[in-house]
């Protein structure tokens, strides 16, 4: 009765404030059964160890973070209960979904090769049915892919993402994409720069390639950008 009378009371219901808080994916917990193996696997792959703390209850956290990445894993004893090799599609996005290939085999990995999926869904199925051989035609982005696992079984893909869906955003800024980035933010600076207020051009940069990775489009990006320019935000 407490509940009914407290949505029916005339008293306004308080709400979230409009402001927003950025919230960042930060980690990945993946199950596994031996700490010591899966730590020796994830630094043949090359990725960077971040932690690894024991504590005298038994508990232990190790954290791995892929290159390029803002989002890490972590792994361990008595971190989780599901069981090991239980946690699938995750997916690593790279540019180049061949190379990315080639660097597992090169560093004694077994993964796939690249696919693409003849039905949707295919890059899901262990037992490769719906998978055709080679990358997409023209690396349409979002389509190519490659599998592997780690000893457990926990399965990872790498996903070819060359252009990003409106208002996805960007992530794994490698030298190639923040220099295509630079050129761009370069070519609607010298647009605007003969109209422009004295400012110094990374007032203008920063605000365009941050707002191009928040996944607005260029033109909203410039416009983010004159506007950190003449102060108007």
């Amino acid at each position: 009765m407490a509940t009914v009378d407290a949505f029916s009371s005339s008293k306004p219901v308080s709400r979230p404030s409009a402001k927003r808080v950025d919230t960042k994916f930060e980690v990945v917990v993946i199950p596994v059964a031996d700490a010591d193996r899966s730590k020796e696997f994830y630094t043949k792959l090359g990725w960077r160890l971040d932690a690894d703390f024991p504590f005298d209850n038994g508990f232990r956290v190790v954290q791995f973070t892929p290159p390029g990445s803002g989002c890490s894993v972590q792994f361990g004893t008595k971190i989780t209960s599901a069981p090991p090799g239980s946690a699938q599609g995750l997916y690593l996005i790279v540019s180049d979904v061949e190379a990315a290939q080639k660097d597992l085999v090169a560093r004694g990995i077994d993964v796939s090769e690249v696919f693409h999926p003849g039905t949707p869904g295919a890059q899901f199925r262990n037992d490769g049915n719906g998978r055709l051989k080679g990358p997409a035609s023209g690396h349409a982005t979002y389509n190519s892919f490659a599998t592997f696992s780690d000893p457990d079984g926990n399965g990872w893909l790498f996903q070819e993402v060359s252009t990003r869906l409106p208002g996805r955003g960007l992530s794994n800024l490698d030298i190639a994409t923040l220099t295509d980035l630079l050129q761009e933010a370069e070519k609607h600076h010298a647009e605007y720069e003969p109209t422009a207020p004295k400012h110094h051009w990374s007032d203008y940069y920063a605000a365009y390639i941050v707002a191009r990775q928040s996944g607005k489009t260029p033109e909203a990006a410039a416009q983010e950008g004159r506007l950190n320019v003449e102060g108007a935000r």
